[in-house]
């Protein structure tokens, strides 16, 4: 099943989703029809400006959205919050397929309007997630900014094309857990939700007001494409760094454009991002009991066990002997 949309600021996707696939919306809500699976999509909105839907359901077909660009330049973010384990795939314009999950640094995305972008939900698996549909200047005057931050400034402020990708924590993660689980039963309710949504674009703007200030670039749907192809290259083989130039080729860039635009949508450097996944991945293995802390070294591509433990510890406070027995 494949639902396409143009995503226009008065664009309200539960209503014309229910029209797509014959189900009735009521009270903000539309119920999966028995044929096409179980379970719910839920809609609150805090104003014209301000809007969120819940993404509840297990589907019996592969579902495909397909966001195309509104082509009137940035008059609205989206932040898609993804909190399962089960992969993801997304695509950014005509690129390649790229999988993600609550587990890497994509699980939280906040983009501009102006990017194409396609999402596979797959048949079978229980999908959770949430969609914060706001405004630019919504955003700024919430968030109402009392000194000079780069990231935020970037996001909420006029014209601006961007692709921004965080982690899943444990705290936003709860959190969403949460709101999904709140039945809206009177106004109440409905100034609850209120409240802990903006306390979700807290968490995830605190986490964004601390990347490094960096000039700023605008990003098309091809750039973004090209980042998330590189994101792949870099996790692919976690046993490897990664070459810099290699990656240029590979992304058709310059290697300071790439490092770059990298940098804005990550938050990071290429390398400290691979660093980062493969202490994570590290740590990972290491909680399954099946290796021994050598072979979690070398698998990882670390000849020196030594250098391997210093860059664990520094990473998570324990030795990985000590972290992998604390399970």
């Amino acid at each position: 099943m494949i639902f396409s949309f143009n995503a226009t600021q008065d664009f309200d996707f539960m209503t014309y989703f229910a029209r797509h696939i014959g189900a009735t919306v009521e009270n903000d809500m539309m119920v999966i029809p028995l044929q096409l699976g179980d379970g719910f999509i839920r809609k609150l909105s805090f104003g014209p400006e301000f809007k969120v839907t819940l993404h509840h359901y297990l589907l019996k077909e592969d579902l495909i959205i397909k966001r195309n660009a509104s082509g009137q330049g940035n008059e609205l973010i989206t932040i898609f919050f993804y909190s399962n384990e089960q992969p993801l795939g997304i695509t950014y314009g005509t690129g390649s397929h790229i999988q993600f999950s609550e587990r890497d640094e994509s699980a939280i995305q906040v983009t501009s309007n102006d990017l194409d972008s396609t999402i596979r939900f797959p048949a079978g698996y229980m999908i959770h997630y949430m969609v914060i549909a706001i405004s630019p200047a919504y955003l700024k005057n919430l968030i109402a900014l009392q000194e000079h931050n780069t990231t935020i400034e970037n996001i909420t402020g006029s014209g601006n094309s961007f692709l921004f990708l965080e982690k899943m924590t444990a705290e936003i993660r709860l959190l969403q857990k949460n709101l999904g689980a709140v039945e809206i039963k009177n106004g109440l309710s409905y100034f609850y939700m209120h409240i802990k949504v903006q306390e979700l674009l807290y968490l995830l703007f605190e986490r964004l007001s601390k990347r490094e200030s960096i000039p700023y670039q605008n990003i098309n749907s091809a750039d973004a494409a090209r980042l998330l192809h590189i994101r792949n290259e870099v996790l692919s083989d976690l046993s490897t760094p990664p070459v810099l130039y290699e990656l240029a080729g590979i992304a058709a860039m310059s290697e300071t454009k790439l490092k770059q635009l990298f940098k804005q949508a990550f938050g990071d450097t290429i390398y400290n991002y691979f660093q980062q996944a493969r202490m994570e991945e590290a740590a990972f293995l290491l909680k399954q009991g099946k290796r021994s802390v050598a072979e979690v070294g070398y698998e990882l591509g670390f000849t020196n066990l030594s250098h391997f433990s210093r860059l664990f510890e520094r990473h998570y406070g324990l030795k990985p002997k000590k972290y992998g027995s604390a399970r």
